[in-house]
């Protein structure tokens, strides 16, 4: 009961626990069947403190989550857009990690909380998301050059590392996102693990919304620090179709079909998986 009353949602904008329950009876003589009121606090304000708290640490870990998504949508937007989200996805995992994971879905779903802007959000969410797995993500044991020597591109199956995440984008996020990143940086501090409100950021000079550029990326990690490569499209594509679990000579294929065919993609090719496997990209297919 305790535990149902703390996880709903906050009534209004005041950031107020919900008046009534889930019966339609009113919420304070349902709190105080379970809570005892005290000198100062009535049943019903003792148990908000916990529902008002609960809330705050998981709206403080979106809003941390994805800065590059607020400073797109700016903060009562991002607000509202967050509230929405959690009313209908609400934390089910023992993880804050996996909050925002259906938070790109969610925005898709229902573009009203973001338009005119919906296809930046997408964009700045989908890379942001990314970031979070390529940092919490498994690592298996890399496959390394000489592993593969000797090994026919007919027959070869190459498994790419869990932390890897391939995205094909429509705007350029990552400029943005490190812009963002920059002026964020020492503007907010935490002076309690009990936030008591909302999280909010001070007023700062507005950054101009990312532009449309095709990129495609590879957000992965490296002794415990997050990067991300900028891919050409045929390596994006070879990549995708070796996780999707083609042999290298069906991924070289898919990757190529549409290709220049006056570069010297041999060579290129060659430098792609030598810069791969020494980045550990590569792993048993099985893993």
């Amino acid at each position: 009961m305790m535990g149902a009353a703390v996880f709903r949602p906050l009534a209004n904008e005041d950031e107020d626990m919900q008046a009534t329950w889930t019966d339609g009876r009113a919420m304070t003589e349902v709190v105080a069947e379970f809570i005892k009121p005290n000198d100062r606090l009535t049943s019903f304000e003792r148990l908000q403190i916990y529902n008002r708290t609960y809330w705050y640490r998981v709206f403080d870990c979106l809003y941390d989550d994805f800065p590059g998504l607020r400073s797109v949508l700016g903060e009562k937007r991002f607000h509202a857009l967050t509230r929405a989200y959690l009313a209908k996805h609400p934390s089910t995992s023992w993880t804050l990690r996996n909050l925002g994971s259906r938070l790109v879905q969610f925005i898709a779903e229902e573009p009203n909380w973001t338009a005119p802007r919906t296809k930046i959000a997408i964009d700045i969410a989908r890379f942001e998301w990314a970031q979070i797995l390529a940092f919490d993500e498994a690592r298996h044991e890399p496959l390394h050059g000489d592993d593969l020597l000797g090994s026919h591109p007919d027959g070869l199956k190459l498994g790419l590392q869990p932390y890897l995440v391939l995205l094909e984008l429509d705007y350029a996020v990552d400029n943005y996102f490190m812009a963002v990143r920059d002026q964020d940086d020492g503007l907010r501090s935490e002076a309690s693990n009990t936030p008591d409100h909302a999280p909010r950021r001070a007023a700062v000079k507005r950054i101009p919304l990312p532009k449309k550029h095709k990129l495609w990326l590879a957000v992965h990690r490296c002794d415990n620090d997050l990067y991300f490569k900028h891919l050409k499209p045929e390596a994006f594509l070879l990549l995708t179709a070796l996780r999707s679990g083609h042999t290298v000579s069906a991924a070289l294929e898919a990757a190529l079909q549409d290709a220049d065919p006056g570069e010297d993609w041999a060579a290129q090719v060659k430098d792609w998986f030598e810069n791969f496997a020494a980045l550990g990209w590569f792993c048993a297919p099985s893993a």
